[in-house]
């Protein structure tokens, strides 16, 4: 069976936007790369998106844009601009057919279903699937989406709506999202933040018909897209093993206070690609302490106080949208920190400590 210099697990975004950096980079000019992905064809079935707080490969592969948002609870909605920090939405079709069409000239690159079809005992592995046990007591961001168009002009689409809590919680936190990437078009997506217990959460199809319907009294649209997805709000576990390193959410990229892991992903790859020539020695790319700790208070707070969470989100946001940005990015500095922490309620999350 073929040996390669490096093999990466999982052909999703993460693993595609590291085999995307090596090959850009001239990496792997003289080393091969083996890719483990079981899908038979690769076509959008995803949705990125986040605040562009730094430059990365794929804006050739970005929806839309957008500068201004706002978000609600009942009787309550908040306009904020994002100048300084763009919303970007990548589709991931787009994505996939970009990485997927450079990776074809390079010889030195390979996909394969299985690794049982490779001899994997000399390479260096770069793990992008998580282990993942289903504890009942973990919590998600599960959701589900549906892009949508109109006979007529119906959507703004120079505002997206980042979360409108004006919606049933079911004891538990509960907004809609929406995207609009033209007068006609949108994505509207229901999303929850749950321990995934409660079966009657997942009825998405009608949740989304209900809001569409009766909150944004939208009666002719045809649904033209569909994706569903749930990313775990803890780190999944894993081995520390000689020549192997995780990625992406297997890696601990995903940021547990809100889902955001496409930027820390491709903040990694770079990492990675800077130092492949001494990787089994390097320091392993962390998504900064500070921030462990404090999502760890803040889904300390979710979990025991669900019913508090839409208030909070949105005095958060009664800081400088900016400052909110970059804290929810991973790029805020201490006193930006302390803004926001001076927006919360101090005693519940003082208690969130000793939990």
């Amino acid at each position: 069976m073929k040996e390669f210099d490096y093999i990466i697990i999982g052909g999703g975004c993460a693993g595609l936007s590291l085999a995307y950096e090596l090959e850009i980079n001239e990496k792997l000019k003289e080393k091969t790369l083996a890719i483990i992905e079981p899908r038979i064809e690769y076509k959008k079935d995803k949705t990125w998106s986040f605040w562009k707080v730094a430059a990365h490969n794929f804006d050739d592969c970005v929806k839309k844009s957008w500068e201004n948002f706002s978000i609600n609870i009942p009787k309550k909605t908040n306009h904020l601009e994002c100048i300084n920090y763009p919303y970007q939405s990548v589709d991931s079709g787009l994505f996939y057919e970009k990485i997927n069409n450079k990776l074809k000239k390079n010889k030195n690159v390979s996909f394969f279903k299985k690794i049982s079809e490779i001899n994997s005992k000399n390479s260096f592995i770069f793990n992008s699937v998580p282990s993942i046990k289903k504890e009942h007591l973990n919590l998600w961001q599960h959701f589900s989406g549906v892009e949508i168009e109109t006979q007529n002009n119906f959507f703004d689409d120079e505002i997206f709506n980042l979360m409108d809590f004006d919606c049933d919680q079911r004891e538990s936190v509960h907004f809609f999202y929406t995207l609009p990437y033209s007068k006609t078009k949108a994505l509207v997506e229901t999303t929850w933040l749950s321990k995934m217990n409660d079966g009657s959460q997942k009825d998405y199809d009608n949740q989304i018909k209900d809001y569409i319907e009766n909150h944004l009294n939208l009666k002719n649209y045809k649904i033209t897209y569909k994706e569903e997805g749930a990313i775990p709000l803890f780190y999944p576990s894993y081995e520390v093993e000689k020549n192997k390193i995780n990625i992406g959410t297997a890696g601990g990229m995903t940021r547990l206070s809100t889902g955001y892991t496409f930027l820390n992903i491709q903040e990694h790859s770079k990492y990675i690609c800077q130092n492949i020539e001494n990787i089994s020695k390097v320091k392993k790319f962390n998504i900064s302490k500070k921030y462990q700790f404090l999502d760890d208070i803040f889904l300390k707070v979710l979990k025991k106080h669900p019913e508090k969470m839409p208030d909070i989100f949105f005095k958060m946001f009664e800081s400088s949208p900016k400052t909110v940005i970059k804290f929810l990015s991973n790029k805020s500095n201490f006193l930006e920190d302390l803004s926001i922490i001076f927006k919360m309620p101090k005693w519940i999350f003082i208690k969130a400590l000793f939990y």
